[in-house]
This record gives structure tokens, sequence and C-alpha cells, in this order.
């Protein structure tokens, strides 16, 4: 079966995405996990050193700047599930405004982001990458942060890791995750619809799980 745009799209609102065995295979699977990983929009946990590195602002945000850069730079490791098909899918998605970015630069560089697909008012994260320390936190904070704002209501993780579960993200079942994109469903977020954070102290500001 051929793999077209609006297919991806079709599958997101079933609760399934695409994956590959690793970057050279010409062939992708359907994926349906038994639990899910889910960040409760809520439940960001920023922690004291991270927010203190948001706070610092060392670093420069941008959204949709550099999609295919963020892609392929997700994609840019030993192990990958993104393979050419999807890389295009996705970059597809992107410019008919499905699916989004967020870019951490540091000095000019592109150090950290994540991108993902909107489907409703459901955010699903699709893959991130960090190149210096914290710049997958950072682009995760804003992220949570600018979902808060444009009235999303859920936010998919995939898989769970240890990393994402110290940030808050929890595991739940697959019964629950299809209840809660159904109701993700009934109306759409708009992730242009507002700015981002004019800098990283109103993002820890914003967000009422700092300890």
């Amino acid at each position: 079966m051929t793999v077209t745009p609006d297919l991806l799209l079709e599958a997101y609102r079933a609760g399934v995405f695409p994956m590959a065995e690793h970057r050279d295979d010409p062939e992708m699977f359907w994926v349906d996990p038994r639990k899910r990983g889910v960040f409760p929009l809520d439940g960001f946990h920023i922690s004291r050193s991270l927010a203190k590195t948001l706070r610092r602002d060392a670093y420069r945000v941008t959204r949709d700047a550099a999609f295919a850069q963020v892609i392929e730079a997700c994609a840019d490791r030993s192990e990958t599930w993104i393979n050419r098909d999807i890389r295009i899918l996705y970059e597809e998605l992107h410019k008919r405004g499905h699916a989004h970015s967020l870019e951490v630069w540091q000095d000019e560089q592109l150090i950290g982001g994540i991108y993902g697909v909107c489907v409703g008012s459901a955010f699903c994260g699709e893959s991130m990458f960090s190149r210096r320390r914290d710049a997958s936190k950072i682009a995760l904070a804003w992220l949570v942060d600018l979902l808060r704002r444009t009235k999303f209501t859920l936010f998919d993780t995939q898989f769970i890791t240890p990393h994402l579960a110290s940030l808050g993200a929890i595991e739940i079942s697959r019964v629950q995750y299809r209840r809660e994109l159904a109701r993700a469903l009934t109306h759409n977020a708009d992730f242009l619809s507002e700015p981002l954070a004019a800098s990283g102290h109103e993002v820890v500001q914003r967000n009422t799980q700092t300890s």
C-alpha cells in the first residue's frame, strides 16, 4: 500500500503512526502501542536546573524555521526509524500546514529541536534531538508552553522514556488514549495562532510545575 500524506493524517486520527526498521529500510509499518506515552499539558516538570537554563536565555527558539533540518537531525543517529519515505511524507505534511517544528539555536547553530503532527487539538510528537546539553528539554518546555496557549488538549509522545518521564510524561492504556484522542478530534487547535514566548523566563513563569 502506498502511504500518502492524506492516508498518514487518517492514520493519526485513528491513533496509529508509521515507523521503519532502520534508515535504509524501503518499507514502513503501522504502530499502535498497547501503552502510550503522553504529556499532561498541566504537568510538565521544570527542575531547578532546567529553570536556570531557561531563564539564562543563552539560546534562540524558532517555529517552523527549519523543519527539514530538524527531521534530518532526528534521523542522524546510529539507530533510527526515520527512513527516506517517512522524511518525504512529513515534509509534505509540513508544507500543507499539518506538521510543525520548534528549533533551538545557539551561536546561529541548530542545537536542538522537535517536530510533530497536529490533528484536531492533539499534537503528536514524532521525534526530537539535542546537540548540546538540555537543548531538547528547552524545546519541550517552549513547546508545552505554546500548546497550552494555543488550546491543545493532548500531547502524544507515542512511547515513554526515562528522559520524558523525568519531565512529567506518563503512560496510559491504548483504550484511554483512544478516548482522549476522540475528544481532541472534536475541535481544532491552531499551532500558529499565538506567538512563541518572549523569553525562557516567561516560559518558566507561566509553568506552575517548577520545583
